[in-house]
């Protein structure tokens, strides 16, 4: 439906071509404008109704004070895969679980394995590559949100989260407190809920729009083949450049799928066409704006650098096994 109303209002109302790079750039920006703030608005009423209700900070003691042995990061890590969102319809939940005092090494396993595997992805590369290639994508994807959430858990990085989202923390922490002693009953809570959901939204509508207007760029204006011109030479560095190359891109996995396999068709590797499709998806310049708003700089080079290190350890790994 959302689709539908971008095509009606660029093509339709504003007259411009379908054909056209500027038309394909202007329809990206308002479909995924339009879907994120929708998206962001929801998942925000929503944990504010989960917070509101559920035992998040019994959640948090649990998850920080027993020893699950990594498994927490591996169920994070599985939530993710599950739900369909691109990297940056992920970063709204990713909000809402810091928010809800998830430890940041958990919430961190969600947001790296959520757009780099989803059942629609995983469908098309069956279809495309065959069964073993999608299996070692697929788990190389969640091994990927399990071990890099556990390892930039170690850093200990809470303290590099933004004032921001520092402060809707503890105000969350406050409000739902106030409303467990007064017994606040669920009509006169989602009012609050639904303004504080709101307040979210606004606090990050410019990022949003940024974000997704270098998205509509890369989408609109990147030429055809300029990509597999350079990644199609067998040599030791198509790897990390096939990385470096995909940052400034934004599609989300199942968009990506045919072109890795133009990319392939046309002499790349597939591991070096997959380390590109996990960067798209993974590491974009969108991402990186949207995470501005709830994140330092630098918390956002810990989290891209360690990310760029084990996608580019991935690549290599899939060329040698396929």
């Amino acid at each position: 439906m959302i689709q539908n109303f971008a095509d009606w209002l660029v093509y339709d109302l504003f007259g411009l071509s379908a054909e056209s790079h500027f038309g394909m750039a202007v329809n990206f920006f308002f479909y995924d404008t339009i879907k994120i703030l929708i998206l962001l608005f929801l998942i925000s009423a929503i944990m504010g109704v989960i917070n509101a209700y559920f035992p998040i900070d019994r959640l948090k003691n649990y998850l920080a004070t027993h020893k699950l042995f990594g498994l927490q990061y591996l169920l994070a890590s599985l939530f993710g895969a599950i739900t369909p969102f691109c990297s940056c319809s992920s970063v709204p939940l990713f909000i809402g679980f810091v928010k809800g005092g998830i430890p940041l090494g958990v919430t961190f396993s969600f947001l790296i394995t959520s757009p780099l595997v989803n059942e629609v992805a995983v469908a098309m590369f069956l279809g495309t590559f065959g069964v073993k290639a999608t299996l070692i994508y697929t788990v190389s994807g969640i091994l990927l949100g399990t071990v890099g959430g556990f390892i930039l858990g170690k850093f200990k990085l809470e303290p590099l989260l933004s004032p921001w989202v520092l402060q809707i923390q503890k105000e969350s922490i406050q409000e739902t407190e106030k409303w467990e002693a007064e017994q606040v009953p669920f009509s006169r809570r989602l009012p609050a809920i639904l303004r504080e959901a709101w307040g979210i939204v606004r606090g990050v509508l410019v990022y949003v729009i940024i974000g997704i207007a270098i998205g509509a760029v890369m989408h609109g204006y990147v030429p055809e083949g300029f990509f597999e011109k350079y990644l199609s030479a067998d040599n030791w560095y198509s790897v990390p450049l096939a990385v470096i190359l995909a940052v400034p891109m934004y599609a989300n996995a199942a968009g990506i799928v045919p072109v890795i396999q133009v990319f392939v068709s046309k002499g790349v590797a597939l591991g070096t066409a997959i380390a590109f499709m996990m960067g798209v998806v993974g590491l974009s310049l969108p991402e990186a704006t949207l995470l501005k708003k709830v994140m330092t700089w630098k918390l956002i080079g810990v989290f891209f650098g360690t990310i760029t290190l084990f996608i580019i350890l991935s690549g290599y790994l899939f060329n040698w096994i396929v």
